[in-house]
């Protein structure tokens, strides 16, 4: 495995000059914008990792005339704080983002999901977009945003749920095919994006696609923004180059008693002590939308999962059964287990459950539950068990 270690960067919230490079985007063809972007192998930073060129390619291929550039900053995810943090730091390298989105795809229109939580960050965020609008017009590109506020759904975090949210509807996730790059928000060509990924891509154009390969690894390309809490004597948000392994993680931000790190918040993967040396951070390891928590000694990793499973089961949109059913049925199932009221080996047979819910659930939510149930269950059973 590739390990590059751990290396603070200074990338995303980089002081620079956003109408030097916009004036530079807008020059640029949407090919040679596109080609950028695919060069240098940036995947979606919300976690899913999708290659953010192919995104745009796909859209800007569609040859209906109205497409939409949305902004997924609805930041639901347990453990996650870092795309507020961006917003109130970088709110303008955000939308230069959208604006070069816009201008690779063929778009004049897009649309930020703000998480209903943040709404106290709407009066200045206003402010930036006033001179921004401004801005981009003096160049010479039209090309508008507007916001629309969540009111604190999980599942809208899901971009098709969003997309129902921003219509007026019930967030729902749709059915696939067709993607959001063929029908997405009011059925037409969209591409959806995190926000650090369209500051990232900002930054990409600004200093070019071969210096930013030299951050990260092959298979995770460039720097990522963490968001870092638990049980750490320095808890924020840092930016660290992608590719070093969770034990060096631990050894910069542990308090020297860590037992676990869960990696990509609730919906993503706990690390056991024990593989923290051949954990890689990163696309060829465990992928992180940003969130890290560390756990020493004095947790419970019941309590942890239980945490865990209660909020899948409030979160769940009841639309698809493996999901609204599987959710409740683990977290029953672990707490008749704990109590005595089941046998252990029935730990294994909640796993397999689990394992259905990923293959048989609509989105991700469903899919995602069985990472942290079956890594805890896995390397922490007789946390469970006594």
């Amino acid at each position: 495995m590739e390990n590059k270690g751990l290396t603070k960067v200074d990338l995303i919230f980089e002081s620079i000059d956003v109408r030097k490079v916009m004036t530079k985007a807008f020059e640029m063809t949407s090919d040679e914008i596109i080609k950028e972007i695919l060069d240098s192998g940036l995947k979606g930073r919300g976690g899913a990792g999708f290659p953010t060129g192919l995104k745009w390619k796909y859209t800007a291929a569609e040859k209906e005339p109205e497409k939409y550039i949305v902004c997924n900053a609805d930041e639901g995810e347990p453990g996650t704080f870092k795309d507020r943090e961006i917003l109130d730091r970088a709110a303008s390298k955000v939308y230069a983002g959208m604006a070069m989105a816009g201008k690779a795809m063929g778009s004049k229109k897009g649309f930020i999901y703000l998480r209903g939580e943040y709404r106290f960050l709407l009066p200045q965020l206003f402010v930036e977009l006033h001179k921004f609008h401004k801005m981009i017009h003096e160049i010479g590109y039209d090309f508008n945003i507007e916001y629309r506020m969540g009111s604190g759904a999980y599942i809208c975090g899901e971009e098709s749920a969003l997309f129902e949210s921003i219509e007026g509807f019930r967030g729902e996730p749709r059915n696939k095919p067709p993607y959001p790059t063929v029908s997405g928000l009011f059925s037409k060509p969209t591409s959806i994006n995190n926000v650090e990924t369209l500051v990232t891509a900002v930054m990409i154009i600004d200093k070019g696609a071969k210096e930013y390969v030299k951050l990260g690894t092959k298979d995770s390309r460039g720097s990522k923004v963490f968001s870092i809490s638990g049980d750490t004597p320095i808890p924020g948000i840092f930016e660290l180059e992608l590719g070093m392994t969770v034990q060096e993680f631990v050894n910069e931000f542990g308090d020297g008693d860590t037992k676990a790190v869960q990696v990509g918040g609730a919906s993503g993967f706990c690390v056991p002590r024990k593989r923290f040396a051949d954990t890689i951070i990163g696309f060829e390891g465990v992928p992180t939308g940003g969130s890290m928590k560390l756990f020493n000694s004095s947790r419970s990793m019941y309590n942890v999962l239980h945490n865990y499973l209660d909020f899948f089961a409030e979160e769940s949109c009841g639309q698809c059964t493996p999901c609204r059913v599987g959710c409740q049925q683990l977290l029953k199932g672990v707490e008749k287990v704990k109590k005595g009221e089941a046998k252990s080996t029935y730990l294994t047979e909640l796993v397999k459950l689990a394992d259905t819910m990923k293959v048989a659930s609509k989105c991700g939510l469903g899919q995602s539950v069985g990472n942290a149930f079956r890594s805890i269950v896995e390397n922490f059973r007789e946390e469970i068990i006594y």
